[in-house]
């Protein structure tokens, strides 16, 4: 029997409603966040009414882990429809913390979950909208990189839109670095100018770090709080050998994903740094995956970034890890390096504020997309409107 929705599809919605939740899952497979989100109509301010996290089970994450390998169509089906489930419940949950009436909330902004991306070519993410409108009662916006892709760009990053209306400086250049399974960075001119906006993935964010924890500690999901990298020492040939990758040295607009960086790179890591090394530990597996991060970021920073940026806001999961914070800082010396959450609020929640802006772009008939960050022919009103 389905569960009714918290508002009845006929109810009266105030024409005036600017409340968006924004839903975000990320390539780190670390959960659901959500946040509800009030935007003001006439200005670029966002105000964070709510933020919740609803983290994977073991066995949600083992499928969405088996759907990024290759599973059957009944397989993909199903889990569509259950992730549109998982993505409703966090959704009533950041409402109820909100404490918002259903009335004033305009839509829901469901980024789903990146199942394959193939940048320029394709794009897939699952999260089934109908699901989400039909347990909820409220619209929702969805599939939003599809657009972009059609248009000849790559689909991500999107979060920039975000970053230069949201969060720039109002006098000097300011890079925003997300660092969750994958690394992507946004340079923001003073004040925001999209004209001067770029952005682009750096390489692996904590997704191979992560991956190289839980090979050596089956019992972690991550290096918590960053102690088996500080415990151990990076292998600096591996290093440079995998730094040698002529990803790292292709010009931006560029994305990846878990498809370069997942489970086979990290497997990779871990055999060279016992060929470079055969005495080498646990813990000298993953300083080396931080080190390769932050080595991957400031190569990042050294090729394709001119602008006169002196500081930059981290955010994401890689952002509570210590040990890869200190790699970035020192990587990226003499810039000063802070968390975002120590400017603005908790960085977990970002991502999904930055997709539920997309939803109020969508409903107010806005592009959603920096072209110059994704490399689109121009700029597109991002997702597909669901109606509840």
């Amino acid at each position: 029997m389905s569960t009714p929705p918290l508002r009845p599809l006929d109810a009266p919605r105030d024409p005036d409603a600017r409340v968006v939740i924004g839903l975000m899952s990320g390539t780190s497979l670390d959960g659901v966040s959500a946040a509800a989100v009030r935007f003001d109509r006439d200005r670029p301010t966002a105000d964070l009414l709510a933020f919740v996290q609803r983290p994977y089970a073991a066995d949600q994450r083992a499928r969405l882990e088996r759907a990024m390998t290759g599973a059957t169509p009944a397989e993909y089906a199903r889990l569509d429809v259950d992730l549109g489930h998982w993505l409703a419940d966090a959704a009533v949950a950041a409402i109820a913390e909100a404490g918002v009436p259903l009335a004033s909330i305009a839509a829901i902004a469901s980024h789903g979950q990146t199942i394959w991306h193939e940048p320029g070519a394709a794009t897939w993410q699952l999260g089934e909208a109908a699901v989400i409108a039909e347990r909820t009662g409220i619209d929702v916006v969805s599939d939003f990189r599809v657009r972009d892709v059609a248009a000849g760009g790559e689909g991500a990053p999107l979060v920039p839109m975000a970053d230069a209306m949201l969060w720039s400086s109002a006098t000097t250049w300011r890079a925003l670095q997300n660092l969750g399974g994958i690394g992507n960075v946004t340079i923001v001119p003073p004040g925001g100018a999209l004209d001067g906006t770029r952005a682009f993935d750096t390489g692996p964010g904590v997704g191979i770090i992560d991956a190289v924890a839980r090979r050596v500690r089956p019992s972690l999901r991550f290096d918590v709080d960053g102690a088996l990298a500080r415990a151990g020492a990076a292998i600096d040939a591996v290093v440079r050998d995998f730094m040698a990758d002529p990803w790292y040295a292709t010009s931006p607009p560029r994305s990846t994903g878990r498809e370069r960086f997942g489970a086979a790179y990290a497997e990779r890591l871990v055999a060279a740094c016992r060929a470079a090394n055969p005495a080498a530990r646990d813990e000298d597996f993953v300083a080396t995956a931080v080190a390769l991060t932050a080595a991957s970021i400031a190569d990042a920073f050294a090729r394709f970034v001119p602008e006169p940026v002196d500081e930059l806001l981290v955010s994401g999961g890689g952002a509570r890890n210590p040990a890869l914070l200190d790699a970035i800082v020192h990587a990226l010396a003499p810039r000063a390096v802070r968390r975002f959450a120590d400017v603005y609020f908790d960085g977990d929640a970002k991502e999904a504020v930055a997709f539920a802006l997309l939803g109020w772009l969508h409903l107010t008939n806005r592009p959603g997309n920096v072209p110059r960050a994704t490399g689109a022919r121009g700029p597109r009103r991002l997702g597909v409107h669901t109606p509840a």
